[in-house]
């Protein structure tokens, strides 16, 4: 076989279509793009995040804990200090009042002590700002706070009973970003002045933490493993430069996981583009095809020419996506920056690069091999007649195997960005059923018009309908893509409105509104007394009292650490756990195995109630035994029901409920839950509450809507700019399909018009087989998108999907309306020009 001769033939048959080839490819090309973009900025990322590791904490080692240090851990902590240079933290929810403005907010206020953090800097504004903190001078607010109650520096903000003058804003600190910024905004405050707050009280939510800075790099390796299970044993949470490196780099891991499969999508549009317009082109050139076996060619030979062109196009649209994903590379930082806690220097990434190339040729190759493998069945008597061939493709064992293998292409690929097999399954099996579901819609309205012709219609309306079972129709090459393109754009938009749906389910009109808690029981009755007076209802009362768990079963931490074996989460001893003591259900609440007990009539008989979810974490059932540790007392329970629990509902809902006679004594806060009518009646009484009361907190749910709002924004956007791809890319294969179209309908059009069809009757035939093809495709994919949401919204959420009906439509009518309008200005060009000229270009 001579090579040289089949590149040539590639070469010269091009000559008259490069453009069209051209076109074909660029439905990868931003499918390329956003891969080698996401790529570029995972690589970027890691590489970002081991540089900055250090600045990420703050110091080489944080130890912390929601109790102070006893006599051991002190110990351990200051032979720690010893080994280079600490500091120290107490960080806790509280409200603020601003002194110009009135206004209060909850908010994350950090007792810092001089010197941290050891590496990176907090960068404030005014610039001196951490300067006179050091100094004792006042305090630090970050910009949110600011911005929301119109306050700058000079101004004075409390602090429980403390007034601190404001220094300056914090504009960023170490492992601090935009979006927790805005979740929970905070206020440095010199450590020294924490007591004079008076937040310091028995039971009060107080974390405490340690940094240290080692003067040398072994000192993590030869003291960490000593006294570490010593700590974790006392209930201190451990973190090192690696750890925290291991954690963030795992965060974004999955945010990138995510992007990458939204950027497959964009690729998937892509190659159905591509197989489509290969699918047509291989029609168009079967008399070229014919002509070449007559002069001798083989059934190989004809077959390479055609593929070393879709190699060689596959090879410029992946350069040039590749060089567009770099270009796209270095606005991301500016996308994300509300997502990073950490600078990213943006560099080109000549592995992302290569990556990129090699899937475009990989999927140029795999999804043109599909329509390109008809070209070994022309027959020779095509250049005399037009030869009628029936292959039925799953007849033909390589078309069966090439189908096979863009299957495993999708499935291996989708595995190596989530990392589960059965996720990737189920990924591959999603895309099947959307193929399968648009491909058998369309051949339902082929067979449903042919089956059913309306023969009695008027010829505009029946000309319509014909063309979309005639010879080369595009109406199941149409409906997959447009289905496809438009089902993701619903399916964006629906999840957009689950979220949101979610959260305001909260605001309904009846539900409580505000949440007051850290209510010592010195100040129950007075708190109370205030409420009433300003008319508010008492929804609900609850004592809370923290604990942890100590022992599952009968096994501690320390022996899940010694065996692996044990079937129990080691993650089930991390953490505080918040519970309550009642005797009755509330309404928000379900028993659905066992019975509550309402108060214990013994030591050994404490049986609690845990949230069903909770318990399959625990891998606990009815009958097992679970230690708590209760400010330092051991209690030994039982499980004795599991609860389901509404989370939906604004009200103290808890995994742990213990009957009454067992916790009353322990150390507790009370919470207060109410409603308010307004937002004015509730800053007043926020107001009177902190100066009354200025160790208190309150949750407002109106502040909470509004932050809600403002970190769906930030994920929308993230969301709309990556999704915009796909969209984009979903238009493109919509455009090139019907452009590729218009040749076939060429013919058709000269002779209806040769017939004595008018312009415009020929216009409205264009029109309405768009029309129909847009609609069902629109409406096929919608029904999708209506599906993909019900199953997130019931399984991922736990809430009850309803579709926006005003939407819905919108969507409709513009994907409708866009098919319609892109299909007549690409048939504009027929529907001038005399039909001799046509047939003249045709020939």
């Amino acid at each position: 076989m001579n090579s040289a001769w089949i590149f040539q033939m590639a070469w010269r048959d091009s000559r008259r279509n490069r453009s069209r080839l051209l076109l074909f490819i660029s439905s990868i090309i931003l499918g390329i793009a956003a891969l080698v973009a996401i790529y570029g900025l995972g690589y970027t990322l890691e590489r970002d995040i081991d540089s900055q590791a250090k600045t990420l904490i703050g110091a080489d080692l944080a130890l912390d804990a929601n109790q102070p240090p006893d006599a051991t851990v002190q110990q351990l902590i200051d032979s720690l200090g010893k080994t280079g240079t600490a500091a120290s933290e107490n960080n806790f929810a509280s409200m603020i009042y601003f002194t110009k403005s009135g206004g209060t907010r909850l908010a994350q206020v950090r007792a810092v002590s001089a010197g941290f953090p050891f590496y990176g800097a907090i960068e404030t504004r005014p610039a001196n700002a951490y300067q006179r903190f050091t100094r004792q001078e006042g305090a630090m607010v970050e910009r949110t706070l600011l911005l929301q109650f119109n306050a700058q520096p000079g101004d004075s903000i409390r602090v429980g009973e403390k007034t601190f003058l404001i220094l300056g804003e914090i504009v960023q600190s170490p492992g601090k970003t935009g979006f927790s910024a805005a979740v929970a905004p905070a206020v440095w405050i010199p450590k020294q002045d924490l007591e004079a707050t008076g937040l310091l009280q028995k039971g009060s939510r107080i974390n405490y933490l340690y940094y240290f800075k080692f003067n040398s790099d072994k000192v993590a390796e030869d003291v960490l493993p000593r006294i570490e299970t010593r700590l974790e044993d006392a209930g201190w949470d451990i973190e090192t430069v690696e750890s925290r490196k291991r954690n963030t780099g795992r965060a974004f891991e999955d945010l990138n996981e995510f992007l990458k499969l939204v950027s497959f999508i964009a690729l998937l549009l892509g190659c159905i583009g591509v197989a489509s317009a290969i699918h047509i082109y291989v029609k168009e050139k079967i008399s070229s095809i014919a002509i070449l076996k007559c002069m001798g060619a083989t059934n190989r030979q004809a077959f390479l020419i055609f593929l070393v062109q879709m190699l060689v196009i596959g090879f410029i649209g992946s350069i040039l996506g590749a060089i567009l994903g770099t270009l796209i590379q270095f606005l991301l930082p500016a996308v994300f920056k509300d997502f990073l806690p950490i600078e990213i220097s943006m560099q080109v990434s000549w592995k992302a690069i290569g990556q990129g190339i090699l899937v475009g040729l990989l999927v140029s190759l795999l999804f043109a091999l599909w329509p390109l493998l008809s070209v070994r069945k022309v027959s020779p008597l095509n250049t005399l007649r037009v030869t009628a061939t029936h292959n039925r493709w799953w007849q033909d064992p390589w078309r069966l195997l090439v189908s096979v293998g863009v299957l495993v292409f999708i499935f291996g690929f989708s595995w190596l960005q989530i990392g589960t097999a059965g996720a990737a399954a189920g990924f591959t099996l999603g895309v099947i059923l959307s193929f399968l579901l648009l491909s058998g819609a369309a051949w339902l309205l082929i067979y449903g018009i042919r089956r059913f012709f309306p023969g009695r219609l008027a010829y505009v309306w029946r000309q319509g309908f014909a063309n979309l079972f005639r010879p080369n129709n595009q109406t199941v090459i149409l409906v997959v893509a447009i289905g496809l393109g438009s089902s993701f754009i619903a399916l964006l938009f629906y999840i957009q409105e689950v979220l949101t749906g979610k959260v305001q389910m909260a605001a309904s009109e009846n539900q409580p509104n505000l949440v007051v808690f850290d209510i010592q029981p010195s100040q129950k009755d007075s708190l109370f007394q205030l409420t009433r007076e300003f008319k508010l209802p008492v929804i609900q009362d609850v004592p809370i009292i923290t604990m942890r768990l100590s022992e599952i079963k009968g096994y501690s931490a320390a022996d899940l650490k010694a065996d692996t074996t044990i079937d129990i989460p080691r993650r089930a001893f991390d953490g505080e756990i918040r519970a309550t003591y009642r005797d009755t259900l509330t309404e928000a609440e379900t028993i659905v195995e066992g019975k509550l007990q309402d108060s214990a009539r013994a030591a050994d008989d404490i049986l609690i109630s845990i949230e069903e979810g909770y318990a399959k974490r625990l891998k606990v059932t009815l009958g097992d035994e679970l230690v708590f540790n209760v400010q330092g007392a051991p209690i030994r329970t039982k499980v004795g029901s599991l609860r389901q629990v509404d989370w939906n509902r604004v009200q103290t809902n808890f995994r742990v409920i213990f009957p009454k006679g067992v916790l009353e004594q322990a150390p507790k806060f009370h919470v207060l839950v109410t409603r308010v009518p307004s937002a004015d009646y509730s800053a007043r009484y926020q107001r009177a509450l902190v100066e009354n009361f200025p160790t208190v907190s309150v949750i407002d749910l109106n502040l909470i809507l509004t932050v809600v709002d403002d970190i769906l924004d930030k994920i929308r956007f993230v969301i709309q700019f990556i999704g915009g791809f796909s969209i984009v890319t979903g238009i493109i294969v919509l455009i090139a399909s019907i452009l590729i179209s218009k040749y076939q309908r060429m013919q058709e059009t000269v002779l209806l018009r040769t017939l004595g069809a008018t312009s415009k009757q020929v216009f409205a035939i264009t029109a309405l087989e768009y029309f129909f093809l847009g609609a069902l495709a629109a409406f096929t994919g919608i029904v999708l998108a209506l599906i993909g949401a019900a199953l997130l919204a019931r399984f991922s959420f736990d809430t009850v999907f309803i579709p926006p009906l005003v939407p819905t439509l919108l969507i409709f009518v513009a994907i409708t309306g866009l098919t319609v309008l892109i299909g007549l200005l690409n048939s504009r060009s027929v529907l001038k020009a005399p039909p001799l000229s046509i047939l003249n270009s045709g020939s």
